[in-house]
């Protein structure tokens, strides 16, 4: 998790130098997204293979946090059961795919935001539930370590049937860590609705520091406490996994809190998306048409006139928000999934663009030491995701076959 973290401190470092570009002949150049930093730096064949890259990142959040929504959404109601049954009773609640319609209508609603610029204030709601069902994790995994009067679990981890069993759990788990630093794919987005002065990129690089710290911290925290608290018996999601029954109501809250902050989470992952769609459908202007408003209705004055509709923005990010919510209804496997996408993105968008980018920012000469370190750094980095990736296919495909 540390060497994840400090992976993920480096490459978002770089990343945020690439925002700018100081061009002799055109002034400033301001990329403002990674698509459009890879184009400028590496060439249109890099942005094609980056593009596709990183709509497989961004479909593929969409369709984790539908799953995780669901989940959470369903955890409630099971904690309810468990108050008034028992811990005990079956507390059968049905499948996740009412939950994940529930989820899917309103993000129909929310992806009508128009683009990162107009939905400040649903970032700093998703971040400050963030923040409370972290805290609340957190507590709950202390308590019940106090409470157990001794610490469960071992530095080997779980006992597995066989070695070949051990190796692909480790290799899912390290997908699963490369996914919780997912920012680098919005990272340049974000840096765009940044004001100056200080420079854009000293607010960001002092931004990334500050989340990762604090990120790194709560999933310490969450991920040892909660091992300690249950040792071999940890459920994959310690809120939704039922390894906690009391108190419900700050069960139920947490789990509230999670499924609020996914609202938002799928739409940072997802605006970058609409924006490139929209803009090569001929920009924010195409598509509008005037809605008549029926005379009868007595409608409020200022919507009297009729209304502006963006059609190609009402279809095709609808249909988007359908396709995430089919496949997650599909194929719900939380855990696997999370690990097959963490592993796949892990090296082309944390690592390697950022990387060759870098190369050419600084032009750095091959065979230098610091071209031999960049190098070293990034086959590491590919070699780990290579692992990760094997194992966590294998953990979806089994999965999906038993």
């Amino acid at each position: 998790m540390v060497l994840f973290a400090g992976v993920t401190l480096v490459q978002s470092s770089l990343l945020a130098d690439c925002y700018i570009f100081h061009d002799p002949d055109n002034g400033v150049v301001r990329n403002r997204s990674y698509v459009d930093a890879v184009r400028f730096y590496l060439g249109e064949k890099s942005q094609w293979f980056c593009g596709f890259f990183l709509n497989i990142n961004f479909f593929g959040s969409g369709v984790v946090y539908t799953l995780t929504s669901a989940t959470s959404m369903r955890a409630i109601q099971k904690a309810n059961c468990y108050h008034r049954e028992g811990h005990d009773a079956p507390c059968s609640v049905g499948g996740d795919g009412y939950y994940m319609l529930m989820f899917g209508l309103a993000q129909v609603v929310l992806s009508q935001i128009p683009g990162f610029h107009d939905m400040a204030w649903l970032s700093v709601l998703s971040a400050a539930m963030s923040f409370t069902y972290s805290l609340i994790g957190f507590g709950l995994g202390v308590a019940k370590v106090i409470t157990n009067g001794v610490i469960k679990g071992g530095i080997g981890g779980i006992a597995m049937v066989s070695a070949t069993q051990k190796v692909w759990r480790v290799s899912q788990a390290i997908g699963d860590i490369a996914f919780a630093y997912p920012f680098a794919s919005v990272l340049l987005e974000i840096e765009d609705t940044l004001r100056s002065p200080p420079p854009e990129s000293e607010t960001m690089r002092t931004a990334s520091r500050a989340s990762i710290a604090v990120t790194t911290f709560f999933y310490l925290c969450c991920g040892c406490f909660g091992y300690a608290a249950f040792g071999d018996a940890t459920p994959g999601n310690l809120l939704t996994g039922f390894g906690f029954y009391e108190p419900y109501w700050l069960i139920d809250f947490a789990n509230l809190c999670v499924a609020v902050h996914l609202l938002g989470g799928y739409q940072v992952y997802s605006q970058p998306v609409f924006a490139a769609v929209e803009r090569r459908m001929g920009g924010a202007g195409a598509g509008v048409v005037e809605v008549a408003v029926p005379a009868a209705v007595a409608w409020p004055s200022r919507w009297r006139r009729g209304c502006r509709v963006n059609v190609y923005r009402l279809c095709f990010r609808t249909a988007y928000v359908a396709a995430t919510t089919a496949l997650a209804v599909w194929f719900p496997y939380f855990n696997q999934v999370v690990g097959l996408l963490g592993a796949f993105t892990f090296w082309p968008l944390s690592i390697h663009f950022p990387v060759e980018m870098y190369l050419v920012q600084k032009k750095v000469a091959p065979w230098t030491p610091r071209w031999l370190a960049v190098r070293a750094f990034s086959a590491a980095c590919l070699a780990t995701g290579a692992f990760a990736s094997v194992g966590s296919a294998v953990g979806v495909f089994s999965s999906k076959t038993s």
